[in-house]
């Protein structure tokens, strides 16, 4: 795994700017695609932060970066964020005191809102560009969710309500045999079906989670569980991950000065370094949390896509029996629009869990769910399936990067399906210029709780040589 470079103290606060102040990484993401308004790019810039005002995303009174700091980020002139700056500020949208940061004002701020949002999963947008997108590693559709399309029957369902808050019977019998295959032992009762792993992070995070509660995440991170906790007010405790697996000694203390209410991590094709923890580095860690009591979240999202030919591997959940929920999806395996996912933990906390997403949607679609059961009969064949292609794409994507990016460096992933790339520069402008050019890039610090890895990007290795060739070229114009 990867090494992180920052000192402790930053890490033990997660390194957020006080104050209601916007890190120019944060603002960078929420803009997205900001320059393909018709427009100059002082007036476009000024406008984009303008609608993230009036929406909401961007918080009344909040603080926008120094001008200097923003023009870095985005890639353009000073000039262009001092122009925007001044659009704002005529239009009554922008205050600024002599010796201060510019603060954002909206007359009359919206109310009941959650969180707002710091974009981390913006590129999630399904659209169809002209963009070579290598924002997101989600993989297309195997030929077998076609295969089970054509053998769907709802017979055995339009007899019924098709309201299932905790899930399909069938699919969570499919989901415990499973788990049990993989060396979980588990039981219907334990599974609660959820739309897609991200609402079960979501769930976690607004049920488990009050605001104020302190959680451990691992630094770098999954994007969408940064986004779900902070969204539900969770202050992040951040440890770093080491080229043998998490900081165990920063982690045992947190664990023993600060009591957080839970500890989410990737033990298995750990997104987005791509790391898999050693069978001795697993026990280490369970040694730790169990000696602790903490409340676990195994996110295995991932664990299916691994690439070592070594096999599943021991889930967390196995060696620390109790405290521990474990998350997994068919969207990574399978097809991202097949948005099945699932909660695995002890049925009185399930059924809590339950009562919270039964508000939401009263259960996720009865199709989707049908598909997912079959599918999972079929577990083995996909994953070989997955690897088999994945494998042949990270090798022709390596060679074309060590070809054309002689400075760019990366681990070796033991598992999904992108590169954690160190490219020596910012990434955070580099992405702005990419985007310009047509080229979609996911920078680091949308990995991290305090926009850290400034020089990493997370390319996806899955895409046909051509289109990270097509990429380069854009990019090199």
């Amino acid at each position: 795994m990867v090494r992180l470079a920052h000192d402790e103290a930053r890490i033990q606060n997660g390194g957020m700017a006080s104050g209601g102040r916007i890190e120019a990484a944060t603002l960078s993401r929420l803009l997205g695609e900001w320059t393909r308004f018709d427009a100059v790019l002082p007036q476009a810039l000024a406008a984009s932060i303008s609608e993230l005002l009036t929406v909401g995303v961007l918080a009344d009174r909040a603080e926008l970066p120094s001008q200097r700091v923003l023009a870095a980020a985005l890639s353009v002139s000073r000039g262009t964020v001092t122009e925007a700056y001044e659009i704002l500020r005529a239009n009554e949208q922008l205050l600024t005191r002599r010796g201060a940061r510019s603060q954002l004002r909206r007359p009359r701020p919206l109310t009941g809102t959650s969180s707002p949002s710091d974009g981390r999963l913006a590129s999630f947008t399904g659209r169809r560009s002209a963009a070579v997108d290598l924002s997101s590693g989600a993989l297309p559709g195997l030929s077998l969710v076609q295969d089970a399309i054509v053998r769907l029957r709802l017979d055995t369902e339009l007899d019924t309500d098709g309201y299932h808050p905790a899930g399909l019977p069938r699919l969570r019998e499919a989901i415990a045999a499973q788990h049990t295959a993989d060396g979980l032992p588990s039981d219907p009762a334990q599974i609660l079906v959820t739309n897609g792993s991200q609402q079960a992070v979501w769930l976690l995070a607004h049920t488990i989670v009050d605001p104020g509660d302190e959680v451990v995440i691992e630094e770098p991170t999954y994007r969408g569980a940064l986004e779900a906790f902070r969204s539900g007010g969770a202050s992040l405790l951040s440890v770093p991950m080491r080229d043998d697996g998490l900081d165990l000694d920063l982690l045992d203390r947190h664990l023993t000065r600060r009591r957080p209410r839970l500890v989410y991590c990737q033990p298995t094709a750990h997104n987005p370094t791509g790391g898999t923890l050693s069978p001795v580095a697993r026990h280490e860690l369970a040694d730790v949390l169990g000696r602790h009591g903490v409340l676990t979240v195994e996110d295995t999202s991932s664990a299916d896509l691994v690439l070592d030919g070594l096999g599943m591997r021991t889930p967390l959940a196995a060696l620390l029996h109790e405290d521990t929920l474990s998350i997994g999806t068919t969207s990574k395996l399978l097809w991202g629009g097949l948005r099945v996912g699932w909660l695995r933990g002890d049925p009185a906390l399930v059924a809590r869990l339950t009562e919270a997403k039964r508000a939401i949607d009263l259960g996720a679609a009865v199709i989707d769910q049908l598909l997912a059961a079959d599918l999972l009969s079929r577990t083995a064949q996909a994953r070989e399936r997955r690897r088999a292609m994945l494998l042949g794409r990270l090798h022709r994507t390596e060679e074309i990067l060590r070809h054309r990016r002689r400075g760019w460096t990366w681990p070796a992933p033991a598992g999904g399906t992108g590169l954690w790339v160190d490219t020596g520069e910012d990434t955070l402008a580099m992405a702005e210029r990419a985007r310009r050019r047509g080229v979609l890039l996911a920078a680091g610090p949308a990995f991290s709780a305090f926009n850290g890895f400034g020089h990493h990007l997370k390319l996806p290795f899955w895409h046909p040589a051509e289109h990270l060739a097509e990429a380069l070229d854009r990019l090199d114009r």
